[in-house]
């Protein structure tokens, strides 16, 4: 079951299905020691790294197990990161939700922004009862993405990952349809 990307609109955003031309500042996203600091991989070393992703995320879409999306901010046209769900289960109506953005984006509410169309595409249209994230335990600003958004921290997955040589706890969110306040806006920002 093929489960197609969605192209999303927000007041300041365009999420849309990757395409080749986003190899580029997709390797400069994921290259950047700074803004993986807390992933669970290390920095990209080769550019072709990022085609790979590409058709990945191509691929996760053909099997229906996820969707990602490009993010684009409408004034200037610019990739700023990306979002999306994976890990998608029809029967059980769940998937997890991952995002990654350039670090001159943090504090503009683009992740919260982003986060919430992909989450009222997930509950609306994908019928989700749950979606899941985690974060790593020192990524405090991913943590109150996820807060503002209604996920309530469920737990701590200790040492679950080696980030950068170091063992690193992460913590998993959850939201339930039920919590979900689709009218509700985010608060933008920090």
């Amino acid at each position: 079951m093929t489960l197609p990307t969605p192209e999303l609109h927000t007041a300041r955003l365009r999420l849309r299905p990757f395409t080749d031309a986003d190899a580029a500042p997709l390797y400069a996203l994921h290259s950047s020691a700074h803004v993986l600091r807390y992933w669970d991989s290390p920095p990209w070393t080769e550019p072709a790294r990022a085609r790979r992703f590409i058709a990945t995320c191509r691929t996760i879409e053909e099997e229906g197990t996820g969707a990602r999306v490009a993010v684009d901010r409408v004034r200037d046209g610019a990739f700023i990161g990306w979002c999306g769900l994976t890990n998608w289960n029809p029967d059980f109506r769940s998937a997890s939700l991952g995002y990654v953005f350039d670090a001159a984006a943090w504090g503009c509410g683009y992740a919260t922004e982003t986060a919430h169309a992909v989450l009222r595409w997930a509950f609306d249209t994908l019928s989700l009862n749950r979606v899941q994230a985690e974060t790593d335990t020192r990524n405090v600003a991913s943590a109150r993405v996820l807060e503002k958004l209604g996920f309530a921290r469920e737990g701590t997955l200790r040492e679950d990952c080696v980030v950068n040589g170091d063992v690193s706890d992460s913590w998993v969110f959850g939201l339930l349809r039920r919590e979900w306040h689709p009218t509700a806006t985010p608060t933008i920002g920090r």
